[in-house]
């Protein structure tokens, strides 16, 4: 793949991601829960679940990361495991896939 289009599917994934973060800073709707037990749960719920998410992008922009360092290195596109390419249309889905698609079905590499 294109240097230069792989910059911008990696720029364009983690621009998402960080909009997604800012996204999940904890807004008060200005009720207060109380005693309200539904409230509580309510509130605890949207807590984990935001907390579970923000886990989740965490995680993909280090794959970014990653990626954005395999780039500058000159190894973006190829496998991790094997240094086999992975196809460009694998990439232009998943900019961060670090495995051929045949590799990330078969996690033991055999």
């Amino acid at each position: 793949m294109d240097s230069d289009r792989a910059r911008q599917l990696l720029d364009t994934e983690r621009a998402r991601i960080e909009e997604a973060l800012g996204r999940l800073a904890h807004q008060d709707d200005g009720e207060i829960a109380g005693e309200d037990p539904a409230g509580l749960a309510s509130n605890l719920y949207q807590d984990e679940f935001d907390a579970g998410r923000a886990e989740d992008l965490r995680e993909q922009l280090a794959a970014v990361e990653r990626a954005e360092q395999r780039l500058a290195a000159g190894t973006y596109g190829l496998s991790t495991r094997s240094g086999e390419p992975i196809p460009d249309a694998r990439l232009e889905a998943l900019p961060t896939a670090e495995l051929t698609a045949e590799e990330e079905r078969s996690p033991t590499g055999g």
